[in-house]
């Protein structure tokens, strides 16, 4: 964390297809360009998909706040971030007897999905919420004591309006910033369905003195 007390935000973003991508480019534009936010694009960094493991090590150890930016393929993430998962969360290190290096950090998932939020519950046609459908990766920040909050979603990607990414992009931006600046409410963030729209409220303002 930083002497003057705000968080480091690391940003693995993974998208296959990344130049085709109506909303994703709008919102890797816009973080990029925010202070003590480390935008990184592992599709670029790792085409082979052999990700040097100490990098990343080394990159989590240094960012406070974790988030896994991806769109949602089947239920789950870009191949690449599983592979991620599977090398660079070694036992001993992220998780096990001896594995603290991750533990206290906070970690969201930024969705965006094809699928309508209809779709997303009980009783649409993918039968779960996406909170539900993230249990395998909640579980895995879990069990490396990280700090799971609710994820950031961006529903309907493929009928979304300008002025709708519009939207999102400025509740994204807003949120980040928020979490750099230790005004996120981490118990309520953490049992929301999702922490971005107009019912979550989960950002304090900032004291006037």
């Amino acid at each position: 964390m930083n002497v003057n007390g705000s968080k480091k935000i690391l940003i693995l973003f993974a998208h296959p297809a990344f130049e085709k991508s109506r909303v994703n480019k709008h919102l890797a534009d816009m973080v990029r360009g925010i202070d003590g936010v480390h935008f990184h694009d592992l599709y670029q960094a790792y085409p082979d998909l052999h990700i040097d493991v100490r990098y990343e090590q080394e990159l989590l150890l240094k960012h406070d706040v974790i988030i896994f930016h991806h769109p949602f393929f089947w239920y789950s993430t870009p191949a690449i971030l599983k592979e991620w998962q599977d090398l660079v969360l070694e036992h001993g290190w992220a998780y096990g007897s001896q594995g603290f290096a991750l533990k206290g950090k906070i970690f969201i998932n930024m969705i965006t999905t094809g699928g309508p939020e209809m779709a997303y519950n009980n009783e649409g046609y993918n039968r779960y919420s996406v909170r539900q459908l993230l249990a395998p990766i909640e579980q895995t920040a879990n069990l490396c004591r990280m700090i799971y909050l609710a994820p950031f979603l961006v529903h309907g990607t493929h009928a979304i309006t300008p002025d709708e990414v519009a939207v999102y992009r400025d509740e994204y931006r807003e949120l980040l910033i928020a979490l750099r600046e230790n005004r996120v409410d981490i118990e309520k963030a953490r049992n929301l369905p999702r922490i971005n729209g107009p019912e979550a409220k989960v950002i304090q303002q900032l004291e006037m003195h």
